[in-house]
């Protein structure tokens, strides 16, 4: 598996998104299939797990599918030293399915040591802010991830959902080399990121594309019939129209780690075999100009 730049840490250019496990059109995947999920993600190389304290099949549920990572680690066989996991806080879910954000220090430090419990750590590898609280000032929640920072609670800081502003706030509050990623949506369907994305890179910052393959509701199926190019540039490789779109945002930039999710081993087995694959400039050139 090669390799890739976040942070402080070196990890798998293809991680795992792992909220499949927790939240699916049936609920939650049962505790066996997650761990042979996450197990072949790990045999097959992934060194990088994402997740958050609101993936759970139901409100009163929170940290479930961080609960599933670290049983996961927990029962695998081989290292997993070198496995960097993260999660992100900052929205709220309540009795009813409310939804919500706070961004307010009290919730986060709350949100950080649920975590904590959750994943079974002194210390969180990478914690997000998972949507920004517009009711604050985003340099302010910034300031409580670095406290946390400073206090050992966590070892690197990132933000999700966030705009080029926003990644510029964020620098400056946190310093040269302290914003260490950007996860956005980001894939053939979605490419609204694509300014934060070159951005990121400009700046070192690593770029982690969620939903990279069009998202869990079936497009991520479907994308090699809906940008057929896709499909075209796997059948003449004999690889999977997947891996071509990994493979594609893997060419964006080397600041660029994608995280498809997976709630089935051969998914996310395909999906880190897209770190090989190497697409041709003329390659690139014909997925490019599907776009315009």
């Amino acid at each position: 598996m090669r390799t890739r730049t976040l942070g402080p840490f070196t990890v798998s250019a293809i991680g795992l998104g792992a909220m499949p496990l927790s939240m699916v059109r049936n609920g939650q995947q049962g505790w066996d299939h997650a761990n042979e999920t996450v197990h072949a993600a790990l045999d097959a190389g992934v060194t990088f797990i994402d997740t958050a304290d609101i993936y759970a099949p139901s409100w009163d549920a929170m940290g479930h599918n961080e609960r599933v990572v670290a049983e996961a680690l927990r029962t695998y066989d081989g290292d997993t030293s070198g496995v960097v996991v993260a999660t992100k806080g900052g929205i709220t879910r309540g009795e009813g399915e409310t939804w919500g954000r706070d961004g307010s220090p009290e919730y986060i430090r709350r949100a950080v040591e649920a975590s904590l419990r959750a994943l079974d750590r002194e210390v969180i590898d990478l914690y997000q802010w998972h949507r920004p609280d517009r009711r604050r000032l985003y340099g302010e929640v910034v300031e409580t991830f670095a406290a946390l920072k400073d206090e050992g609670k966590i070892r690197a800081v990132g933000i999700s959902n966030a705009n080029v502003e926003e990644i510029e706030v964020a620098i400056e509050v946190l310093g040269e080399g302290g914003l260490v990623s950007v996860q956005n949506e980001f894939s053939p369907r979605f490419r609204c990121s694509r300014d934060e994305l070159e951005f990121c890179g400009e700046h070192g910052i690593a770029f982690l594309p969620w939903s990279p393959l069009g998202g869990t509701g079936g497009q991520s199926k479907e994308v090699g019939r809906t940008y057929p190019v896709f499909d075209e540039i796997g059948t003449e490789r004999g690889v999977s129209p997947q891996q071509v779109v990994l493979a594609w945002e893997l060419a964006l930039g080397e600041h660029v780690i994608p995280i498809p999710g997976a709630s089935r081993p051969e998914s996310i087995v395909d999906s880190a075999l897209a770190a090989d694959l190497d697409l041709t400039e003329e390659e690139l050139a014909r997925i490019e100009a599907q776009f315009r």
